[in-house]
């Protein structure tokens, strides 16, 4: 189960942070999220040969927890976005196409001749949008 998915601009300012728990877990996987960004910025910065290449924007899972582990996907612009899963045995083709069709939902959201860039995301489509996407994670059936 998804328990939080944030978009993440490329000066690290947060533009969307949803979670889908109960309240008092908000700020906990806020934090979580913000760890991510340095483990993102750290394998930006400091490739491995053995890791993903440059060009590749799927970037697997970032780190575990005890109760989480987070994903992460980085754009072309540099757009962070991520993924916190209470599910221990996720498939990476599951998580793939999660943020693929995340990106195609934020590419349509900015897209709104109405949406200023940089500024954070207050789209009640997007909202609606990411809640389905987030509803069929798993399922083979999502395309």
């Amino acid at each position: 189960m998804i328990v939080c998915v944030a978009v993440v601009g490329h000066q690290n300012n947060p533009l969307y942070l949803q979670s889908f728990t109960e309240a008092d877990d908000a700020l906990k996987l806020h934090h979580i999220v913000h760890c991510s960004l340095d483990v993102i910025d750290e394998r930006v910065n400091n490739p491995k040969k053995t890791g993903p290449t440059l060009n590749e924007t799927f970037l697997g899972l970032l780190y575990p927890t005890e109760n989480y582990k987070v994903y992460g996907y980085l754009t072309n612009t540099k757009v962070k976005f991520i993924m916190v899963t209470t599910d221990l045995d996720v498939r990476d083709v599951d998580v793939r196409n999660f943020f693929r069709r995340f990106h195609s939902a934020y590419v349509d959201a900015v897209s709104n001749p109405f949406h200023v860039p940089g500024k954070k995301i207050t789209s009640n489509t997007f909202a609606q949008s990411v809640r389905a996407i987030v509803k069929s994670f798993g399922s083979s059936t999502a395309v």
